[in-house]
């Protein structure tokens, strides 16, 4: 009798649990037939358990969910024991017409389907929305990203032009104030270039595009233009510019040398811009551990200085250690953001200290693998040496469509006694090659008709056609992303210099070519 009982209990609770239960319940038969259905698929769905009870549940799925439905009623039939239970997302009918998207979770038992579903419409709508959302997001970076890069291609090819012919200015005879005149044009044309560089850097860090390179590089050779760059800013300045170096830290390391040189050039940059008197220093320090160099790269300074509260801005992009700084002394805040990105890009660490109105000194620290024993180099380099070129007049062809950059050139090699031959596309270019002898050709990537890598794959192929050595091309681009210059190689050029184009990066670019 007890037992009697408690089973009437149980099937009383069952019946009520059937009853009150939030979510959807289900039993059916193997064809698909509803035995029993909980009072919520009338409050959730606004059908009436009795009506549901021998139709068949699947008249209620969306047409379009048909087939996928079907193949999860499969699933489930023939489901073994220890199988996963694979949850299943459909939609079902309303009384009213308009669709709800349930979860399925469903099990069988004997000739039984035991299924519960629970509406998530609302959160299946959230997450579409957040997927768009998202898409939306990353569309509009590659936009942005996109439009800052061809910005910067735009604002790189008339800068090439003013920086160029003031650069082949400067190197003609002026008077003491044209002379002043023509470093003000300098100046102010660098620190544009700088400008459109930071820019770009930072639409490159934020879409993560920016890429390191692993490559052999001298550390001395990567760091000695832009200190000896400062060096020259502070001397102008009336700084003094000193720089402490245990002798033996040369040598050849696998890195990125010029993203190293930048971050360098940067902080210097910042140092010497913050300075009013006294002067700046760059320290070095390293040590050898297996295989690898431990560099630390310390630039200190007596200028302005900063307090704790304003060190917390100084590495946030944007970011200056006094709203105030921006209006003294110009800038954008992006440098020290940019070194921040590199050195931890690089595997290393960077952080500063201050105080006000005595200096800053900003510290980074990185290891490279060592590629050659250690060499000993001398902490005051020594004068730049001329370019050496070839001891005949160099024949360049010079593949170049805007005018101001063909005139450029035209200048920097003429100090050289280049015979230039100039065409303005690669169209005229494969046929002036074809037609012609050539030392050396300066090729731009972006032109009308014929770019300068389809240029470049045409000369090549025709040097293999007729059996001829190999002419050095050197591809001139306002692109500057790694990827310009990896394409660029790819199609067969043998250096790529970017754009802005001076006598100094110029004239190297081709000694290195011609060698």
């Amino acid at each position: 009798m007890a037992e009697a009982s408690a089973r009437d209990a149980l099937l009383v609770d069952a019946s009520t649990f059937f009853e009150v239960s939030l979510d959807l319940l289900i039993i059916r038969d193997l064809e698909g037939t509803v035995l029993k259905a909980s009072r919520s698929w009338q409050t959730k769905l606004g059908h009436r358990p009795e009506d549901m009870e021998g139709q068949p549940l699947l008249r209620l799925v969306h047409p379009d969910d048909m087939p996928g439905t079907r193949d999860s009623v499969v699933e489930v039939e023939n489901r073994k024991d220890g199988d996963p239970v694979r949850g299943f997302i459909n939609r079902y009918r309303h009384a009213d017409g308009h669709y709800r998207t349930l979860e399925w979770r469903a099990q069988r038992a004997g000739d039984r389907i035991y299924g519960v579903a629970r509406d998530v419409t609302d959160r299946v709508a959230a997450e579409q929305q957040l997927l768009e959302a998202k898409a939306a997001a990353e569309a509009a970076n590659r936009a942005k990203s996109d439009f800052l890069a061809n910005i910067s291609h735009e604002i790189r090819t008339p800068l090439n032009g003013v920086i160029g012919i003031v650069d082949a200015l400067s190197r003609t005879a002026l008077s003491p104030e044209q002379a002043e005149m023509v470093a003000l044009v300098r100046d102010s044309g660098a620190t544009l270039e700088r400008l459109v560089s930071d820019f770009l850097d930072v639409s490159k860090i934020e879409a993560g595009q920016l890429q390191l390179e692993k490559r052999s590089f001298n550390l001395d050779q990567a760091l000695r233009p832009g200190v000896e760059v400062m060096r020259r800013r502070a001397q102008e300045k009336g700084l003094s510019f000193t720089i402490e170096r245990p002798p033996i830290t040369g040598g050849r390391h696998l890195g990125d040398g010029t993203r190293l040189s930048q971050v360098i050039g940067n902080l210097l940059s910042n140092a010497i811009k913050f300075t009013e008197t006294g002067g700046v220093t760059l320290r070095v320090a390293a040590g050898e551990a297996n295989g690898e160099t431990q560099l630390t790269f310390e630039v200190e300074d007596t200028g302005i200085g900063f307090d704790a509260e304003q060190a917390a801005n100084l590495f946030t992009r944007f970011g200056q250690a006094d709203q105030s700084i921006s209006r003294r002394f110009g800038g954008t805040g992006l440098g020290l953001s940019i070194c921040r990105s590199l050195v931890e890009m690089m595997g290393g660490e960077i952080s500063a200290t201050s105080e006000p109105g005595v200096g800053s000194r900003f510290v980074f620290s990185l290891s490279l693998p060592r590629l050659q024993e250690a060499v000993e180099v001398s902490a005051e380099p020594p004068p730049p040496e001329p370019i050496a070129l070839p001891d005949h007049p160099l024949r360049v062809l010079l593949v170049e469509d805007h005018p101001t950059n063909q005139r450029v050139a035209q200048l920097i090699l003429a100090t050289q006694g280049a015979d230039v031959v100039t065409v303005g596309d690669g169209f005229e270019a494969v046929a002036a090659f074809g037609g012609g002898r050539f030392d050396i050709v300066l090729m731009d990537m972006q032109m009308p008709r014929m770019d300068g890598l389809t240029a470049t794959r045409a000369i090549r192929a025709l040097e293999v056609e007729r059996g001829a050595n190999r002419t050095p091309i050197i591809m001139l681009s306002a692109n500057a992303l790694m990827k310009h210059r990896n394409e660029a190689l790819t199609a067969g050029a043998d250096l790529h210099v970017a754009k802005p184009i001076t006598a100094a990066n110029l004239l190297a670019g081709i000694q290195a070519a011609v060698a």
